[in-house]
């Protein structure tokens, strides 16, 4: 991700948000020779026109009280959100009492530690439920240089709502905007940007380990890592672009997937970018989102081509381990650090540079009508997507059903549960079958772990029972049988309840239990 003039980038950002240029950093800036806003051909508007109708799209009551830049869903069903305005800020997000997010309520919590405000870093939410933010490409208040490339990091604690300062692997005296997914044993794993190098961070001890990289073709600048079903990560090379790699977190290597046939990444304009004294960062490209399919096929996205052309897709078998071509983007778009997000019905949506958003069926892709990219993408647990724009946030509701079997199941759960008590939930597929969500490289919000909500019958209220310690953050895990465990909330309802668990927006089948000790009063969060 490189922004292309940031200030000028922030003050024009609210003006041309609704036109959804989309670039470095989601929509904060232009790739080098996309469209400036309004400069869409009427050609390539009549043939935008001819794609296909999305769903409804819903603006939420409550808007935030300042500009947002991200969103990361929390195990207890509400939103963290960075904001735009000041990066060392977060505010956070809850549905109000049946579970409706479009009449949600905003607050803030803890900010960042002194003389850490950055942009474009690695994020995930652990298995425990605490979130984790490391590195950036760029920090406030800055060093004068091009590229900022810090190593600092934070914990959110979501019980507390306060952050905690975050060391780093020991040697790395930059980490940037670095790659990072955790793996299913739930250790996040972080690439360092400007190198080859790969550490594990413990999230008991909240120490990092280095970890073995044999095999990388180069460096990991600008790759995006997706989880697979076998609990390996792959990449498209940007640097050593068309070759595709595969690490095997059990052996600590890397080893080529193969060529992605088309080139998904751009060339890049840039030459030396300074991010410290005497010191050059030689951009390889961007690249677009890649996202895995219920089917096991992850869908991969490129940024333009030689003289800004249409960018390229490709589709890898992660069963098969082959790759094929994938259609180009329509009217000459492309997917270069944008956002991508997993429909619970197994769809696809991409948002080009230009804000047009894509739907990849699996076989076609084509224009969403009615879509557009107000912002950054998350999966709700109610199926629905929030698009986090920076002047507005809006609700997508998308069309089509997932099939039956990508559920979750539940085998074994108390059928009487207390107020404020903490319980262990067994079953099926309680991460998903995705990671949910993309960028082309940093900004990762993966929301592939369990959410437990409960809905008391005579009231409809509706509350989400925090959860942590889930026994994976595996993908795609099928009918191995995983847990987690949930907090029940100290201001339940008591009563006869409804209980589903929610992976991916796809609910299971809802379990009868049976709430003692709790208010019998609506709650409030």
């Amino acid at each position: 991700m490189l922004r292309i003039s940031f200030r000028s980038a922030l003050i024009n950002f609210a003006a041309i948000a609704a036109a959804g240029i989309a670039g470095c950093s989601g929509g904060h800036s232009i790739l080098p020779g996309t469209s400036s806003p309004g400069s869409m051909s009427q050609q390539a508007l009549s043939a935008v026109r001819s794609g296909h109708r999305a769903g409804t799209i819903i603006k939420i009551a409550n808007q935030p009280p300042t500009g947002m830049q991200l969103e990361w869903l929390m195990t207890d069903g509400s939103i963290l959100a960075q904001s735009w305005n000041n990066w060392s800020n977060f505010y956070r997000y809850v549905p109000d009492s049946k579970g409706n997010y479009a009449n949600g309520t905003w607050s803030q919590v803890g900010s960042l530690q002194s003389g850490y405000g950055p942009d474009a870093y690695a994020s995930d939410v652990l298995a425990d439920g605490r979130f984790v933010l490391s590195g950036g490409e760029y920090n406030t208040p800055g060093n004068g240089y091009d590229l900022q490339l810090t190593n600092l990091g934070a914990v959110y604690d979501p019980v507390k709502m306060k952050f905690t300062a975050l060391g780093h692997p020991k040697g790395w005296k930059w980490i940037g905007d670095s790659p990072s997914s955790v793996l299913p044993n739930g250790r996040l794993l972080l690439g360092q940007k400007l190198t080859n190098k790969d550490a594990a961070l413990n999230p008991k001890t909240l120490k990092w380990k280095k970890m073995r990289d044999a095999g990388k073709a180069d460096f990991n600048a600008e790759e995006g890592w997706t989880l697979l079903a076998d609990g390996t990560i792959l990449t498209a090379d940007v640097k050593n672009a068309p070759n595709s790699e595969i690490y095997n977190p059990t052996t600590q290597k890397w080893s080529t997937a193969g060529s992605t046939i088309v080139d998904l990444h751009s060339p890049s304009p840039y030459g030396c970018l300074l991010y410290g004294p005497g010191l050059c960062y030689y951009p390889p490209g961007e690249i677009g989102p890649s996202i895995l399919r219920p089917d096991g096929t992850v869908f991969y996205t490129g940024s333009y081509t030689n003289h800004y052309g249409a960018g390229h897709t490709a589709i890898y078998d992660s069963k098969a381990k082959t790759w094929t071509q994938g259609p180009d983007f329509p009217n000459g778009d492309n997917a270069g650090d944008s956002f991508a997000v997993l429909e619970p019905s197994g769809n696809v949506i991409v948002f080009g540079v230009s804000g047009t958003a894509y739907e990849w069926n699996g076989s076609t892709l084509s224009q969403l009508n009615g879509v557009s990219e107000n912002g950054p993408p998350l999966m709700l647990p109610t199926g629905q997507i929030m698009l986090l724009g920076y002047s507005q946030v809006v609700l997508y509701n998308p069309t089509g059903s997932p099939k039956g079997s990508w559920a979750p199941t539940i085998s074994n759960v108390p059928s009487t549960i207390s107020a404020g008590q903490t319980y262990q939930i067994t079953g099926t597929q309680f991460n998903g079958l995705s990671q949910a969500e993309s960028f082309g490289d940093e900004y990762e919000n993966a929301s592939n772990y369990p959410l437990v909500r409960i809905t008391n019958n005579s009231s409809g209220d509706v509350f989400y029972a925090r959860t942590h310690d889930h026994s994976t953050m595996g993908v795609a895990t099928g009918s191995t049988p995983v847990s987690t465990n949930f907090d029940v909330p100290s201001n339940i309802e008591s009563g006869k309840s409804s209980l589903v668990v929610v992976a991916n927006g796809i609910p299971s089948q809802a379990v009868t239990v049976t709430v003692s000790s709790g208010k019998n009063k609506r709650h409030r969060r």
